[in-house]
């Protein structure tokens, strides 16, 4: 087909499927497996190459109460546990089900043919992690993301699915009532432009964190997937709470940011500041360094700002005392990573570390058992991108253990949906039109007075996100903040880019640059409207854990006007059964 752009013909290929998955990491390939099982036709988009995605970035485990080396743990110590971490902001629903199914899932991926290390026994090996009552994490040494997205791509790969690589989606398209029936994409290497007509869209395209200067997350994460859902009228959960990463790498300043797994902590790893002094012992005595990620990034934090930091603003990590054998057994990727990109053998020197963005708790709200949005007929949405299992902090491997979970779900749910007797519908050819236009914009326009450079624009974002939104947060800074974000807003219909479409990460950028922007400022506005600490919303201006606040969630809707609107939603109380179990424990203290 083609379409008429400034005065010549635009060609674009026109691909079926039943249901398109936007995102290959964890939970898309999870989701793509299960709708190909049920035997529809599936595409599965993404912007890079298949098998890296930043699932690889989970290194620590998959927690699952398994019980195989703490034989007391149970599903419902994995949802109290859960809960309590996440302030209780969690939806109660996807937490019951995730804790009482990440066991099925980790067995699964095993018989997948995932290598998991193991017990003397021969069953699959746990590890502990911050803020899990028992050891529950089941892992591939220090490489389980990894293990996780080869176990999955060789499943996906024997099904009919297929696989649209380096392509990146500008927009979901919807029916006259409102269904999803469409989306529009672009093939990186050449440009040329791609419309997918189908029924359903499971959106799995992670999480945003290079809206911050100082991140574990590689190229991909700009939230391409929270905002197409949002233009789309999704409604939006818990976006103020962003996760701070206790420990990511600070030198040198190239690699800054790079993930520290948790498991350097979950196998004895011991925090020092400069003085040598185990400060974890002060900020949280019980548990100290496998305390909830969110006290360990502030701990972390305090010291630095305080004046006891190491040389390069981080605190010491030291694993010396396991010995250089168990180190290259059980942690052989941070032994390589050091070695390599900081010169620091690991075996005989501390690691210096400092807090880095690494997750989003917040995304698109979603239906606990369907993973369908629940404003958005035909769009489903699992892992990072969707919210509501975390609430207002995640625990360490809480995330592999939802892709595998809300994945198949998400899979599940778009093919029960399809067998609704749901249709394709046309899409007008106007409106492809009208997108392809926006999206070309960047590069034929011609130059004018006042271009800015997609490039400098984000650079601007994330130096006012680390400032404004950081790990500690107050209102002044805040609106300062939202202030420099809505400049940049303002600013974005004057990008241009030179170059042809071919291998053009400039235009590339100017795509991902607005994803960024909207993103910041939603975050921005919710923080300001969450007036307490709690979790990862850190405000330095508010007293902890408000009542009020404790009740309801922020859910965010784009309103007609296209503006960001927030609304407190009230969140459900728990069920008896559910209620029970923290009746129970107090009972057993």
């Amino acid at each position: 087909m083609a379409v008429e752009t400034n005065g010549r013909r635009e060609d674009y290929e026109v691909r079926e499927h039943d249901v398109l998955v936007i995102g290959a990491g964890g939970a898309g390939l999870r989701a793509a497996i299960a709708a190909a099982q049920r035997g529809l036709s599936v595409g599965v988009v993404t912007k890079s190459l298949l098998g890296k995605a930043h699932t690889v970035m989970a290194e620590g485990g998959i927690a699952a109460a398994l019980g195989n080396v703490d034989p007391d743990d149970s599903w419902e110590q994995h949802f109290i546990d859960t809960m309590k971490s996440g302030k209780f902001l969690n939806n109660w629903r996807k937490v019951e089900i995730y804790a009482k199914e990440a066991p099925a899932g980790v067995y699964e991926l095993e018989q997948w043919g995932a290598l998991f290390n193991r017990t003397p026994e021969g069953k699959i090996s746990q590890r502990p992690f911050g803020g899990h009552t028992y050891r529950r994490l089941a892992h591939v040494g220090d490489r389980t993301g990894l293990e996780m997205i080869r176990t999955l791509q060789e499943k996906l790969l024997a099904t009919d699915a297929e696989v649209y690589m380096e392509t990146t989606v500008t927009k979901l398209f919807k029916d006259e009532r409102g269904r999803i029936s469409g989306a529009l994409a672009y093939t990186r290497e050449s440009g040329k432009f791609v419309f997918f007509k189908v029924k359903a869209v499971v959106m799995a395209t992670g999480g945003w964190g290079r809206i911050y200067k100082v991140t574990s997350n590689s190229w991909e994460g700009t939230g391409d997937g929270v905002i197409l859902a949002y233009d789309a009228g999704a409604e939006l959960v818990d976006m103020e709470m962003v996760q701070f990463h206790p420990t990511g790498m600070v030198w040198p300043p190239g690699v800054r940011g790079i993930l520290v797994t948790e498991g350097v902590r979950g196998e004895g790893g011991i925090l020092r500041n400069a003085n040598g002094e185990r400060f974890m012992e002060r900020y949280d005595p019980e548990r100290k360094e496998l305390s909830t990620r969110d006290v360990v990034a502030r701990a972390n934090y305090t010291e630095v700002q305080e004046g006891r930091g190491s040389p390069h603003g981080g605190v010491y990590l030291d694993i010396t005392h396991l010995g250089r054998e168990k180190i290259l057994k059980k942690l052989p990727t941070m032994y390589e990573q050091f070695l390599k990109l900081a010169d620091v053998d690991i075996t005989r020197e501390p690691m210096e570390v400092f807090p880095t963005v690494h997750y989003n708790m917040g995304g698109i709200k979603v239906e606990p058992e369907s993973c369908a949005s629940t404003t958005v007929p035909g769009l489903f949405a699992a892992g990072e991108v969707a919210g509501g299992l975390h609430g207002a902090n995640r625990l360490g491997g809480n995330s592999l253990g939802d892709l595998l979970v809300f994945g198949r779900r998400a899979g599940d749910g778009a093919a029960d949906y399809i067998e609704q007797s749901v249709h394709a519908a046309d899409v007008p050819d106007e409106e492809i039109q009208a997108e392809i236009r926006r999206v070309l914009e960047p590069l034929e326009r011609p130059a004018r007075e006042g271009d800015e450079s997609p490039y400098l624009l984000q650079e601007e974002l994330q130096e006012a996100m680390m400032e404004h939104a950081n790990l500690m947060r107050d209102e002044d800074s805040l609106l300062k903040g939202l202030e420099k974000v809505l400049s940049i807003k303002r600013r974005l219909s004057n990008v241009k880019v030179g170059g042809t479409r071919m291998f053009n990460p400039g235009w590339h950028t100017a795509q991902d640059v607005r994803y960024l922007t909207q993103i910041s400022e939603i975050i921005i506005r919710c923080a300001l409207e969450r007036r307490e600490k709690r979790g990862a919303q850190w405000r330095l201006d508010c007293d902890e854990l408000v009542e009020e606040y404790g009740k309801i969630n922020f859910v965010v809707k784009k309103t007609e006007q296209g503006e960001v609107g927030i609304e407190r939603r009230e969140i459900p109380p728990l069920p008896e059964h559910l209620a029970a179990l923290f009746k129970e424990e107090k009972a057993k203290v």
